[in-house]
Order: C-alpha cells, then structure tokens, then sequence
C-alpha cells in the first residue's frame, strides 16, 4: 500500500509540474517614446521582415487608446497618424522569444511618447505615470477620459487576465515588466529614485490583488539607459535606476549607453534600437529563462 501511495505522489507531482510548465507567458511593457517605438517600420531588421512573429500576440494601448482587454498578432505599430508603421526595441525582444517559443505567447503593452512620471514636469497631453495615491485617487484611466497612464496599463491588464488569460487551461504567469521611460523626466531627476520606486511597487501590488499570487511581488522588472548622446541623458537619473538595482534584486538595469541614435539625438535608430533589444532578451533569459 505505501508504493501505490508514493506512485500516486510521484505521479500527482509530475503532473502539476508539466501543468506548471504549460502556463502560458506574458511580457508586460511600459514607458515612453523609445518604448513606444520611432524607427520605421521599412528599417526592420531582414530576419524579421522575412521570418516575422508566429506566437506573439498583443494588447496596445496609447494616450486614449485602450488595449480593451483583447489581443491580436504582433506587428510593430504604435498610435501616431503621421507614420503608424514603427517599432522599438522590444519588437526585437518578442522576435527572440518568438523564435524559441514552441505555443502563443502574450504581450500587454502601454506606451506614449513624452510623458513624465513626476507632474511637475511637462508631459504629453497632460498624462503621467505617476503613482502617488493622491494622484491615482483624482485621475482616471487615459483611455477613459483621465490622465492616468498606469491606470490604463493596469486595467487593461486586468481586462486581459479576465477576457482571454484566466480561460486558459493551465493558466498563465506573467514573467517580466520591460520599461524604458526618463527622458521626460529630466527636469525633477532628483525625484525619480522615488517617483519610479512608486511605479515598480504599484504595478506588482496590483497584480497581486489581482490573480492572489503573491509571487506577483517578486515580479522582475528589466529597464534600459540611455545613449551617452542623448540630449536628454540625466546622469541623475540613470544613478537612480542603478540604486534601485542596488536595493531590490528584482530590479535590472540594461545599459544603453553605446546605443546610437536618429539625427534627433533622443530616439533610438535601428542599430540602436537592436542593440537595446538584444541587451534585455539576454537580461530576460538570465532571470526568468527561456520562454518556451
């Protein structure tokens, strides 16, 4: 009786292994115009215009547009009527993912070029990433009418956890919060350490409240810098993302610094753009590995 005992607890914990393992992945990402993506889509690395995106699918909000909750096949685009044909660095991190991943993989993004997290700077349309309670508790969601940008990521993201996510079979994990956001930023970078503190505590607290998995808490979060020869560099701030490393092991900065750039010396050209792309799949695959 004991071996049919053991047999059945050896089976039972093989099984809710291999469940385990079927969880399907998310990629959660945030932050402003380098996030958002300013390379033409007709610079798109060959590999990607020839093999394209098998698995990735995505939700995308930006400014009032709202991700609602539902996905679609990835496609580098981002929310601009002048020239919507564009992509940023982590269209080459669900390229590098697409290509090991065996089953659909999910992303759920938020991005919007120049906007700030602290309000006492200028930020576009007047829509931040502050996460202050007093702020939180005065804004709505962007897309809903307020001035909240994290309002709008979360909840579109817990529309997609309540719309397509928690149906499936084996349920799902969110592995990682990819950001690159500062340049707006500049003006209070002595308050950023703070200000983004606030922002990596309230997005895995709500996700915690969310799905009840407390390991929400550990959530990695991957950051980039910036280019040495970006006009909107702050010193100040990429000291604040390195204090953070410092203090919170699930916090990791990927250097940008060697990145090169459009003639507008803040965007990302499409070297640069790879290059960052490249840096935070590898970070990715250290800390959480392969997404298969």
């Amino acid at each position: 009786m004991r071996y049919w005992v053991i047999a059945f607890l050896f089976l039972s914990f093989c099984l809710g292994t291999s469940a385990q393992k079927k969880q399907v992945s998310v990629i959660i990402t945030a932050g402003q115009s380098n996030t958002d993506g300013r390379v033409s889509n007709s610079h798109l690395p060959d590999y990607i215009k020839k093999k394209g995106y098998r698995h990735c699918l995505w939700s995308y909000g930006s400014d009032t547009i709202s991700g609602g909750g539902h996905f679609e096949p990835f496609w580098p685009r981002v929310a601009r009527p002048d020239n919507k044909e564009r992509w940023g660095f982590d269209a080459i991190v669900y390229y590098l993912i697409d290509r090991h991943a065996k089953r659909d993989f999910y992303v759920i993004k938020e991005s919007l070029g120049g906007t700030a997290i602290d309000t006492a700077c200028a930020s576009n349309n007047g829509m931040y990433w502050n996460a202050s309670p007093g702020f939180l508790a005065a804004n709505a969601a962007a897309d809903k009418g307020g001035k909240s940008l994290l309002k709008a990521f979360t909840e579109n993201i817990g529309a997609c956890i309540d719309n397509q996510l928690s149906r499936h079979k084996n349920g799902f994990e969110i592995k990682a919060f990819l950001w690159h956001q500062g340049e707006s930023d500049k003006k209070m970078a002595a308050h950023y350490y703070d200000n983004l503190k606030a922002v990596v505590a309230y997005v895995p607290g709500y996700l915690v409240g969310k799905t009840g998995d407390s390991r929400y808490a550990r959530l990695p979060f991957i950051c980039g810098t910036f280019s040495n020869q970006s006009r909107d560099r702050s010193e100040e701030i990429v000291g604040a993302l390195h204090r953070l490393a410092a203090e919170d092991p699930n916090f990791h900065v990927v250097d940008a610094s060697d990145a090169t750039l459009q003639p507008d010396r803040l965007h990302f050209d499409a070297q640069g753009a790879e290059l960052l792309g490249r840096r935070v799949y590898e970070r990715l695959v250290q800390v959480v590995g392969k997404i298969r």
